[in-house]
Formats: C-alpha cells, structure tokens, sequence
C-alpha cells in the first residue's frame, strides 16, 4: 500500500499526464522501476515471441530506450564517441523515422565497458530531451526538428558517463558528471534556457584520472510537505528543491569513506531513501524526515559491499537487488536486514523493474530472469535468452518489451492497445 501511494505522488511530479502504457524515462513512468503494465510477455527467446529486431550501428551502448505512442528513442554512439545519436524508431516495425547526430572530438575518455551512448534520453510526449556529454544537451521535437541545444562544457573521467535527465513540472533537470566539470542543473523545457545549477567541491574530480564521481541518474519524491529532487553523490545523497537546486537535507555514508563512487539511483520507500556505493563501497539508509544534516537519521549502514551498478526495486518494505556479481539480495528497508542472498546469473549491469506483480532482471548475456517477489528465497519463475551482450534496462510499454543489447533493439510481444500522442 506504501508503495502504490509512492507510486502515484511521484506520476504527479511530471508536468504532463504520462498516458498509460508509454515509457517516458529512464526506469518508466514512476522513475522507480514500477509500472501498472499488465499482459507482458513472460516467455521468449532471441527468434520466438520476438515483434521485430534491428541491427544498430556503432560500438555499442548501455543507454536504454524510451517509449512514447508510436515512438521509440534511443542514444547510439560511433567512430570513438565523435558522432552520438539520437535515434527515433517506428514502434510498429523498427524502422528509423530520424537521426539527429551530435559532433564531437573522438576518443574522449571512458572505460570498454562504458561506450558513449551512456545515457538515455526523456520525453514528455512533445518533446526528446538527450544529453551526448561532452557532445552537448539537445531538444527535439518528434519529426526530429532541433528545438534548442545548450554546450554545457567538458566531461573528462576515466570511466565516462551515464547520468540520464528528468522531468520536473516545466524543467528537464541533468545531473552532468563525473570529472573536472560536475553539477546538478535545471532547463526550461520549451528554451533550452538554465534555470538554476549547483555544484559541489567535493563532487568534481582534480583530474580525468581521478576515482571519483557520480553516474546516478536523481530521484523525485513528496516528502516533508514539498516535492524534493533526491541524488547520490561522493560521500552523500542531497535532497533539493527541484524548482530552485536549494538544498534541503544532505546525509553521510559512512564516516572517513574513501570510496567516493556512486552508480546506483536512489531506492525510496516513503521517508526512507537507500543509496549504495559502488566498487566496494558502503550502502546506507536515511530516514530522511526533515532538514539540513541528517546524517543522525541513518537507519543502518553496511559498510562494505560487492561492486554495485544497477537499481533495485523497493516491494513491500523490502528492496530487492541484483549485484554485478550476479548475486540477488532481499534488505528490509527499515533494519537493513538481508533477507535473502543468492546466486541468479553470472554477472549483471541493469537495473530492476517490477511488472504486474513480477521482477524483471537482464544479466550481461541477456538473459531475463522472471523472479516472483520473496523474503524467504529467490524464486525463479522463467529465464528467456536472446543470446546477445547487454548492460542497459528493458523498457515495458502497452504489452511489449524493449531491450537494448551491444548489438540490436529488440521489441518483444504484441501491443495491448494504442497510446497516442
């Protein structure tokens, strides 16, 4: 029940009405891995059950789609980052409607494991917003017409990024980072034109080469009477006013922590807010009820962890989790109990999502695990297998599944019903 009234506080921030079935962001409509989608596929395979498959170019990505009617967008990168896109396939066949190409000098930093098309794009059913990094912040409409672009200057880091923005009434807020330039800022959606950006000493790295820095991608919640922007950064999560970037409340993972990485989005379970640490690093609960230093309110830490890359997905007080290990965990939110801690798959990047009462979870060989929601075991309900390398999250929209792999856009299943715009 605490979850579904989350859920719904949360569809109210967005400064449209996110029609049924469509797939605006990053982690759907709720921006939390949850969605009120029903009659998706539970069986397939990389031929059966699949609607269509298209080759994509470049050299692979870990960006995810997003759906929209009968749109579907997603950022591409070749040529060693120096040309990134953003693609606008047809939802009926897969066919490319456009492709608009941000330039920019080859061979900027980042790790194999991390391509250029790092970061997914948002829409609000009007427009696509997509950030291509150093390669700039970019709006379009959806015939592919550029409705504004702002340079918001170098992102150098030795593992590149992975930040996607959100949608906050009439702003599209970026959290652009990590490296020698990192900051939170906010746009008018309709000009392109900053509204407000904070910045941090201790969120920039000295140097490209530097271990530190944030890829999360922020959170929306109403909490303490205000709708508040909630993100995970070096040594803290903040909570700010997403209107004005004013902090409201900041929280400490662990005192003298010299792990200053963070992948993970944060977890939200009502007051609650979960960010882990990655590479080692701690994870930490916050009661976050009120203002200022709420480091006090720490509900339990763990203090050192396996490597740590996706989002997990709160269920009935608990969050359930997959390490990149491959090792899924279930932790009561309030005591930071380990419920349950077993192995389901070799190795995984990609964040969970909860559909019509069920976890879906891609690993790296792009098999989806299917797991009923548990605190007494993993419970395994099917595995299906497309046999091709991926790190991205599936998107679930109007009965189908999206899936992004190094070397394809699957759509999987057949459509419910039609969304329009």
């Amino acid at each position: 029940m605490q979850r579904n009234a989350l859920a719904l506080s949360i569809i109210l921030l967005f400064a449209s009405t996110t029609l049924a079935g469509n797939w605006p962001s990053w982690r759907g409509p709720n921006g939390d891995g949850t969605t009120n989608e029903k009659n998706i596929p539970t069986e397939w395979s990389d031929e059966d059950n699949v609607t269509w498959r298209v080759e994509l170019p470049g050299e692979g990505g870990n960006s995810s789609p997003i759906v929209w009617g009968d749109h579907v967008f997603l950022t591409v990168a070749e040529n060693k980052g120096a040309k990134r896109h953003l693609i606008a396939f047809d939802r009926s066949n897969g066919k490319v409607r456009w492709t608009r190409t941000a330039e920019t000098k080859a061979g900027r930093p980042t790790h194999k494991t991390n391509p250029y098309a790092g970061s997914s794009p948002v829409t609000d059913g009007k427009a696509v917003y997509v950030w291509h990094g150093s390669a700039g912040f970019y709006a379009y409409d959806f015939d592919g017409k550029e409705l504004w672009k702002e340079d918001l200057g170098e992102f150098a880091h030795i593992w590149g990024y992975a930040s996607s923005p959100i949608i906050y009434k009439d702003l599209v807020i970026l959290s652009a980072g990590p490296g020698t330039s990192a900051f939170i800022a906010a746009f008018n959606r309709k000009t392109g034109k900053e509204e407000w950006r904070v910045s941090k000493p201790e969120w920039v790295s000295p140097e490209p080469g530097k271990f530190m820095g944030s890829w999360s991608t922020p959170s929306l919640r109403k909490a303490n009477g205000r709708d508040e922007l909630v993100i995970g950064m070096p040594q803290k999560m903040w909570g700010f006013d997403p209107a004005t970037g004013k902090a409201l409340w900041w929280a400490s993972n662990i005192e003298n922590n010299k792990n200053l990485l963070v992948y993970t989005s944060p977890m939200i379970a009502g007051d609650i807010v979960i960010v882990f640490c990655g590479y080692g690093g701690p994870g930490f609960a916050v009661n976050a009820v009120g203002d200022g230093d709420l480091t006090s309110k720490r509900l339990w830490v763990q203090p050192r962890n396996t490597q740590r890359i996706g989002t997990g997905v709160v269920v009935d007080g608990h969050l359930h989790f997959l390490n990149e290990n491959g090792t899924f965990e279930v932790i009561d939110v309030k005591s930071g109990d380990v419920k349950v801690k077993d192995r389901l798959s070799r190795k995984s990047w990609s964040s969970l999502t909860l559909v019509d009462g069920k976890i879906y979870a891609i690993d790296t060989r792009g098999v989806t695990f299917i797991c009923k929601p548990s605190t007494d075991g993993l419970d395994v309900l099917e595995e299906n297998e497309i046999g091709e390398f991926t790190n991205s999250t599936p998107a679930f929209s109007d009965g189908q599944i999206f899936i992004r792999t190094y070397e394809s856009l699957f759509c999987i299943g057949s459509r419910t019903r039609t969304v329009s715009r």
